[in-house]
């Protein structure tokens, strides 16, 4: 499967399983989502747990939390990663505190799916890697799978889990890589990174469709006798501080690698950590390749915007070289 399946297929299985799921947002119902990550889920199960929303992000969080709260399981979608912005308020002033606001009455089984990151040539407010504005917020957990075997595991778990979860879809990489997915349910624990490959010079930590770019500059790095481990997050928060503390101490050395823009971002957490856990192990400064602080340039000037293999193989280099 791709991750589009992957992910259709998590749903699927969910909605069989789970009476109390619903799925909606624009689009989502009759085509099956802008990427057709829904497509076919209206036609199985029908309109009354599968369907279109108005245009409108803050009503379809805001209905969301009411139905979670109800008893229901809902799975809403927005179409894209700067379309958020308008359901911040219901998110940070309502999902995220409902199940402390009511001292645990009650729960918030609510997942919010979006697809984030550039790499398409999009126009603007489709571009956006906001993982660290929503892993800020107490009271939400946020995902970020980088493959579609953890694509379809991740979501399961977050339909099922009883906190709202932020579930974050590298669109770049909907189509772009397949693998052996079982058809049956399985499950992935949230909050639990992923050694994607050991090694002993350096530690590479990245999540989403940079995984990829990551890989492919670790194989430079690898030609040129540097031993690379490389950490995928897979959940933003809550974030493994054991694995990624385990990995630094281990190699003393670390680079992390994210899209969004470098600034008190999600790499600037993972900074901190290695200096809070880690300081006395650390044979070099740790350093992040990020995305520029800057609003994502529009499609001719996209790709100086976006991490490359080679300024990925470039900070490695340097780090193992300190």
């Amino acid at each position: 499967m791709n991750m589009v399946q992957a992910l259709n297929n998590a749903m699927d299985i969910k909605l069989a399983d789970d009476k109390s799921v619903v799925m909606f947002g624009e689009d989502v119902g009759v085509e099956g989502g802008v990427f057709r990550v829904t497509e076919g889920l209206q036609k199985k199960y029908g309109v009354e747990r599968v369907f279109d929303s108005p245009l409108a992000e803050s009503a379809i969080v805001g209905t969301g939390l009411g139905m979670a709260v109800s008893g229901l399981r809902p799975v809403v979608e927005l179409q894209f990663d700067g379309f958020t912005y308008p359901a911040f308020n219901q998110i940070i002033s309502n999902v995220s505190r409902m199940h402390n606001r009511t001292r645990g009455k009650f729960r918030v089984p609510m997942v919010i799916r979006f697809p984030y990151g550039g790499g398409i040539n999009a126009i603007e407010h489709h571009s956006e890697s906001p993982e660290a504005l929503f892993a800020h917020i107490p009271g939400i957990k946020v995902i970020a799978p980088s493959t579609p075997y953890d694509a379809k595991g991740l979501l399961i778990s977050a339909i099922e889990s009883e906190d709202p979860i932020i579930f974050m879809e590298p669109k770049r990489i909907y189509r772009a890589i397949k693998q052996e997915v079982p058809e049956e349910k399985y499950s992935i624990p949230i909050g639990k990174a992923k050694v994607l490959k050991e090694g002993f010079d350096v530690t590479v930590i990245s999540f989403g469709a940079l995984i990829r770019e990551c890989q492919k500059a670790i194989d430079m790095a690898e030609a040129s006798g540097i031993s690379v481990e490389l950490i995928d997050l897979r959940t933003i928060y809550p974030i493994d501080r054991e694995t990624i503390t385990e990995s630094i101490k281990k190699t003393g050395r670390v680079v992390i690698v994210a899209e969004a823009p470098q600034s008190f971002s999600v790499g600037s957490e993972l900074m901190a950590i290695a200096n809070e856990e880690a300081f006395l192990s650390l044979e070099a400064p740790p350093k992040r390749v990020m995305g520029f602080d800057t609003i994502v340039p529009l499609a001719q000037g996209e790709k100086h915007f976006m991490v490359s293999p080679d300024r990925i193989f470039y900070e490695i280099e340097k780090t193992a070289k300190y």
